[in-house]
């Protein structure tokens, strides 16, 4: 047995669960076994994007958990941050031009 987190957070809480899991678990069986969707049923345990340590797998039903690590489960991003960085930028400089005129 091993020793492995695995972790989901909202913008207002977050949950980490330690459990053991036998070696050779992937990073799916392991959330699969700490019943996070319980506590989160929006988590699609099937589709969720998960990572660990903030590294995006690709196949976690294929991913081998080593003892120690946290898998993480993602959320869809809500808009694109480039999007959201050019908005600022964009309101940012038309601040700046009317300051500038008055």
């Amino acid at each position: 047995m091993i020793k492995v987190e695995v972790a989901y957070a909202l913008p207002n809480e977050q949950k980490i669960i330690a459990l053991q899991v036998a070696e050779g678990s992937s990073a799916y069986e392991a959330v699969v076994q700490s019943r996070i969707a319980e506590i989160f049923p929006q988590i699609d345990i099937e589709n969720d994007p998960m990572g660990i340590f903030a590294k995006a797998i690709a196949d976690p039903k294929s991913y081998i958990l080593k003892a120690g690590q946290r898998v993480e489960i993602y959320r869809p991003l809500i808009a694109d941050p480039k999007e959201i960085r050019a908005r600022r930028a964009a309101k940012a400089k038309a601040k700046a031009e009317r300051e500038a005129s008055s």
